[in-house]
């Protein structure tokens, strides 16, 4: 069955989709039986076709971007949308760094002697069937599908439809891999439509995690419509924050790169907090660097009174994902910390700063999934975290935190082997258990 023949552009019937995500559903059985052998040579493959339709790929990418020029597609998610040699030659990488990690499904994470006879381990597996809806960027796919393949799951694919001819592209080289390398088919799919993401968040029996990746509006509306769990995060209002102990000219260029090396990324710098007595030194720095990048800056009362130019701040809540940038001078580490806590989405937050006991300070006390010292926010990432590639940056306080790779997309199952054990002896008191850890 080719790609053409399994893509829905519409979705007119629950039939149709029920019996798509069933077989994704028989196929992630399938992919949690797969060797870690079988796995990485998959991966091989996919490193491979990579490398072979990377034309193909950035010709069906260019047909996207011209469409959203003249669609005036906003610069942030323009950004995100286009692929160029450097993301293929990453996301490559990427999937042979994969190839290289521990498999992290099927392990045996403890094993315990309940009584003679009767053992228990708990083992890692695979999560099941995981769908993905993202907007704009197409690389997401690959980064995911290398993922999936080392973890043992399946994957629903919901893009945007801005990028519909680069989807479709990464689709067609999955047709090819999954033959390749005897992959079960339907492990990964591709569906397609607004009516398609209304439809998919109400099986809960199919999928088990839902990933949004995208703007604030769709985590929002994809959490309040369905009973599967959903990881992710919904903002990436990322801080940094300048202490009087840090080295001046080594803080700029930290805060230029977090800001302006790609500032349509979620973990991208959007408010900068400046100790005060700074103030009159580094505002002027950073306003003269910020002419030169064409950063705009916006900034508090008190930063205002420095740079009488910038417009005030509107909400230190907004997440810009272009080139503007809010200021605001705190009197201490723990305004800054209490302003980052209330404001921030708890994504990424970082100081520049050489007093050690305020750095242990500041990331004690910051509650976000990246905490950094004397490093830009735009660290936050799988690829430069060594785990390969990410399915997405979550926020959440459970199951997975930060960069979710590998580690993320398993669970947990107990196994329990006895020898024909029954409950009754132990609740009588006859047999009492040892608990003995293997």
């Amino acid at each position: 069955m080719s790609f053409q023949d399994k893509t829905l552009s519409t979705i007119d019937s629950k039939i149709i989709l029920a019996e798509r995500l069933q077989q994704s559903r028989q196929a992630a059985q399938a992919m949690a039986s797969l060797t870690t052998d079988a796995k990485n040579t998959a991966l091989g493959h996919l490193a491979t076709l990579l490398r072979q339709e990377a034309q193909t790929l950035l010709q069906a990418n260019r047909h996207d971007l011209d469409a959203a020029y003249e669609g005036n597609l906003q610069e942030s998610l323009l950004q995100r949308l286009k692929l160029d040699e450097s993301k293929i030659n990453t996301l490559i990488e990427g999937t042979e760094q994969v190839i290289q990690l521990p498999d992290p499904s099927h392990r045996v994470l403890q094993r315990t002697q309940l009584d003679d006879g009767l053992i228990l381990e708990q083992r890692s597996v695979p999560l099941g069937v995981i769908a993905l809806i993202f907007e704009s960027r197409p690389d997401v796919m690959p980064q995911v599908l290398a993922l999936m393949l080392k973890s043992g799951n399946a994957v629903v694919f919901k893009g945007g439809q801005e990028a519909t001819h680069s989807n479709r592209a990464m689709m067609a080289l999955v047709d090819k891999l999954t033959q390749l390398a005897g992959l079960p088919a339907g492990w990964a799919q591709l569906i397609e439509g607004r009516k398609a993401v209304t439809e998919l968040l109400n099986y809960p029996q199919y999928v088990d995690l839902v990933i949004p990746r995208g703007s604030n509006a769709l985590v929002q509306h994809i959490m309040a419509n369905t009973r599967i769990p959903v990881l992710g995060h919904a903002d990436g209002v990322c801080h940094l924050y300048v202490h009087t102990s840090a080295d001046i000219a080594k803080a700029l260029a930290v805060v230029l790169d977090a800001k302006t090396h790609y500032p349509s990324a979620c973990n991208a710098l959007e408010t900068l907090l400046l100790d005060a007595p700074l103030a009159e030194t580094f505002l002027p720095m950073l306003s003269e660097a910020a002419l030169a990048a064409g950063l705009t800056l916006f900034g508090c009362n008190q930063t205002r009174q420095i740079l009488p130019h910038l417009a005030p701040v509107e909400s230190w809540h907004t997440e810009y994902g272009e080139l503007k940038l809010s200021i605001k001078l705190v009197d201490t580490v723990s305004e800054a910390i209490s302003h980052i806590n209330h404001y921030g989405s708890h994504h990424t937050d970082g100081i520049l700063a050489s007093d050690p006991s305020v750095i242990d300070t500041f990331l004690t006390q910051v509650d976000s999934a990246n905490v950094y010292a004397n490093a830009s926010t735009r660290f936050a990432d799988g690829f430069r975290y060594g785990l390969g590639a990410e399915i997405g940056i979550s926020t959440s306080r459970t199951h997975a935190r930060g960069p979710v790779g590998l580690q993320g997309l398993v669970t947990t199952q107990y196994r329990l082997t006895g020898q024909y054990h029954t409950v009754a002896p132990y609740s009588s008191g006859q047999r009492a258990f040892q608990h003995t850890l293997l």
